[in-house]
């Protein structure tokens, strides 16, 4: 029944307890670690499409359709690029379309080229920032004064938020550049901010090819919602492919199961034969 009589298996909503629209949060104050800091710890997960594209696709067939049939396949899902378009310079865009193109070309006869084809992910190379957030695996963070760790499921990749500004120690500027970049943290009220450079210009965003180069500078806010939900949100500026800056947005979601923990998703031994097959002694051969 449509109307004021609630169907079977529904109860009425309590009085005053309204249910946010989506995209919508009440009112939440974190839990605070022992330096008063708002508390960050624990599994969390991400549930968009992203790492396919980041911006809105749909449903596609995977590599080697005729073998995997459905399992291979790609799900549809929406973008979450804020305007829903990445200002590419016009070369820089056509860049990413030749991108898409060869994302499953693997050649490392070339070093200094091996590079230039193949989506990173596909090679088991570290997925850099943002990407690492949106991939299809949890990630867990660990919430020291000085330090938040974040460790990643695929590959293995980890990055070091360091929080102190005060500690010279450690320098402002990467000392050389990674997949996973170089990352300084600050609180702004309850949202932990991540300003990270440092990048080496091999990662990509998604598998449609959206990359970027050298001059990669990511700004992320976390900001907790809800006991179970981090409202996440990316600034990219890259003046040598996009126009001006752009933004990304999505929840993240705690991972609320018994005894949750990483499993290890060390993809490396999984591409032995895609990357290095050609150099390996067959049997009667």
């Amino acid at each position: 029944m449509m109307g004021g009589t609630p169907m079977a298996g529904q109860a009425p909503a309590a009085a005053g307890n309204k249910i946010p629209a989506p995209g919508q949060s009440p009112p939440y104050k974190a839990p605070r670690t022992a330096d008063g800091k708002p508390d960050f710890n624990g599994i969390w997960q991400s549930f968009v499409t992203a790492d396919i594209d980041v911006q809105d696709h749909d449903a596609q067939p995977g590599p080697h359709p005729d073998i995997m049939g459905a399992y291979g396949a790609w799900p549809g899902g929406q973008g979450i690029v804020e305007g829903g378009e990445i200002p590419y310079k016009p070369e820089a865009l056509a860049q990413k379309k030749a991108n898409a193109d060869k994302r499953m070309v693997v050649n490392i006869t070339s070093d200094p080229h091996r590079h230039d084809t193949g989506d990173p992910e596909l090679k088991c190379y570290s997925p850099g920032v943002p990407r690492a957030n949106y991939m299809p695996f949890p990630f867990q963070i660990i919430q020291g004064t000085d330090t938040i760790l974040f460790s990643y499921q695929f590959a293995r990749a980890v990055r070091t938020i360091y929080m102190n500004p005060n500690d010279k120690t450690i320098p402002k500027d990467a000392p050389a550049d990674s997949w996973m970049g170089w990352s300084h943290g600050h609180f702004e009220g309850d949202t932990l901010v991540i300003d990270s450079t440092g990048f080496l210009p091999y990662s990509w965003f998604d598998r449609a090819g959206d990359y970027h180069s050298d001059a990669l500078h990511v700004i992320e806010r976390y900001t907790q919602v809800s006991p179970y939900h981090i409202m996440y949100e990316a600034t990219i500026e890259d003046p040598n492919v996009f126009t001006r800056p752009w933004k990304m947005s999505f929840p993240l979601y705690r991972r609320m199961e018994k005894n949750i923990q990483l499993v290890d998703f060390n993809c490396t031994e999984f591409v032995l034969d895609l990357l290095y097959g050609q150099y390996s002694k067959r049997p009667g051969k």
